[in-house]
């Protein structure tokens, strides 16, 4: 039985963007569905019965809607095993690579947000994330067994981290470190993510006319 084809809601220069680059580097055919942040289609009931927080990315495959940028690559990655990009459940690399998709939003994105609003995070009995410094050296140490987050092997989590690793130094919100920049510019250059980055370029300039 043919599985349902995956709907896509995807907003230019977004957090969707990673999204956007794994469905290309995954090679697979998927309907996309372009939500407008600026005109605040997200904030619509339409949007809103797809995600009720009414952020991108989601997707909906069948009769499931995934929200949440890790748990959309999680099942996105899973679905389709004939692309290598996820560590099998016996595979050894599983483990790492669940931590480090999870890491993202349970610790990176909390830290960022605060980092972004000049905030000290929470006390350590009560942060999600303990200090910025916990965030950044605990990423650091892990880049440094390279070339990618599990070693050798490019998986999902690195188009999640490269993707907003690039960002987060764009911004001036992660510091531009040799390791962090070779990291970024090893993922970033891939073939996959440069169409992805084309195309939400147009997608953006469409939406900007």
């Amino acid at each position: 039985m043919m599985s349902p084809r995956i709907t896509f809601y995807h907003a230019p220069n977004s957090r969707s963007g990673g999204t956007f680059s794994l469905l290309e580097e995954l090679g697979v055919d998927y309907d996309l569905h372009l939500v407008n942040l600026k005109s605040g289609e997200q904030r619509q009931s339409a949007y809103r019965a797809i995600n009720p927080m009414g952020k991108v990315p989601a997707i909906r495959h069948g009769e499931a809607l995934i929200t949440e940028q890790p748990a959309v690559f999680l099942y996105l990655a899973d679905l389709y095993p004939e692309a290598g990009l996820a560590p099998a459940i016996d595979d050894p690399l599983r483990g790492p690579y669940l931590r480090w998709m999870v890491y993202y939003g349970s610790c990176f994105e909390p830290a960022i947000v605060d980092r972004s609003q000049q905030r000290d995070p929470a006390p350590p009995s009560t942060s999600p994330y303990g200090t910025w410094d916990d965030v950044l050296n605990t990423l650091a140490l892990q880049l440094a067994k390279g070339p990618y987050l599990l070693g050798e092997r490019f998986t999902a989590v690195d188009v999640l981290w490269g993707g907003a690793l690039h960002w987060t130094t764009m911004f001036h919100l992660v510091p531009e470190t040799p390791e962090i920049r070779a990291y970024i510019d090893r993922v970033i250059t891939r073939p996959a993510m440069q169409r992805a980055a084309a195309k939400d370029a147009e997608f953006a300039a469409q939406q900007a006319a």
